[in-house]
């Protein structure tokens, strides 16, 4: 017998997807879709009558601004009524700052995160603390935000999680990655190193300690761009089969939980 997914069930409230750095929800050109930012992960989840919208926030502006703008996107695209959040990364960040500091708490009904930096990463700490000085400055003259390389610190998700507690009566959850070190190509074998040294598994940027969050978290196989169904060309010569399917996952946790 052939072992299949149990099937997606459907929330009464929406889905919606908040991206990480980039901030991107697809990018286009010529009317052609060149890159979307949750591969295929919306699609699974309509299919099963859901309705999903993915954002789109400042590209690497700080968490206050970027939470801002996931407000506005949601005002715009869910005017009306509650809604579940699923946030990558630095998106998680987001969606937490504008529950609990944005007045939408009494909209939102869970948040769960997906690769977030809760406790900051050590990476981030590397590439500030060596290239801060010569690099924010360009930035800053070339009028591109920096304040997201910041806000992802140790010490900046320190003061981020005292300034911004958990929104009473709204529902967290979180997913960590843990990827093998021989899955993982080269662009992040330096991250990986950093990140194992000072905290251990991780995902290639963020730890599964980081990653930790609300009510429960589990961890899934993957770099940190795995998690959002970007494919992993090493994990695909053992037959990696993507990983939307674990966003059913997310979904039914949800349904068990009432929603």
């Amino acid at each position: 017998m052939i072992a299949t997914e149990p099937l997606i069930p459907q929330l009464t409230a929406p889905i919606v997807l908040a991206p990480g750095l980039g901030g991107y929800n697809r990018v286009a050109a010529c009317g052609h879709v060149l890159r979307n930012y949750f591969p295929g992960v919306p699609e699974l989840l309509e299919a099963a009558g859901n309705r999903v919208v993915v954002a789109r926030v400042s590209p690497t502006d700080g968490v206050a601004r970027r939470a801002a703008d996931l407000k506005r996107y949601i005002d715009a695209h869910v005017p009306a009524g509650p809604f579940h959040l699923v946030g990558h990364s630095m998106g998680g960040l987001d969606a937490r700052y504008m529950t609990a500091r944005l007045g939408m708490a009494g909209r939102v009904l869970s948040v769960t995160t997906v690769g977030t930096p809760h406790r900051g990463s050590t990476f981030a700490d590397w590439g500030v603390g060596r290239f801060a000085r010569l690099v924010l400055p360009l930035l800053k003259w070339l009028g591109i935000p920096h304040q997201a390389f910041l806000d992802l610190t140790t010490d900046g998700c320190r003061r981020f999680n005292e300034e911004v507690p958990d929104a009473p009566g709204v529902r967290y959850y979180s997913v960590a990655g843990d990827c093998d070190r021989s899955l993982l190509g080269p662009e992040w074998l330096l991250p990986f190193s950093v990140v194992l040294k000072a905290e251990g598994p991780n995902d290639g940027v963020v730890s599964v300690a980081s990653a930790a969050w609300g009510e429960h978290s589990e961890v899934w196989s993957g770099d940190h761009l795995n998690l959002v169904n970007w494919p992993n060309r090493y994990a695909r010569r053992r037959g990696w089969p993507g990983i939307a399917p674990d966003y059913g996952r997310i979904v039914r946790r949800l349904a068990q939980a009432g929603f």
